[in-house]
């Protein structure tokens, strides 16, 4: 085999390594990208959660006095 015929070899090698890394890559970030999605909604809904209890118990923070060592 001549050098550049093993360097042509080489470099496909290579290439097919980065594919291969590539789209790995691009998995990974369409599984973190739905991972991500589903702690939003879970965000949100705990958000909406904790709204409907602060309005069914009558309570806001805001309106507590500060406690007594201020």
């Amino acid at each position: 085999m001549s050098q550049e015929s093993e360097r042509l070899q080489d470099i496909e090698v290579r290439l097919t390594f980065l594919d291969d890394a590539v789209g790995g890559l691009s998995q990974a970030d369409a599984d973190i990208s739905q991972r991500l999605l589903a702690v939003e909604q879970a965000l949100r809904a705990l958000r909406s959660e904790i709204t409907s209890l602060r309005a069914a118990v009558g309570h806001d923070a805001h309106d507590e006095p500060p406690p007594p060592h201020y």
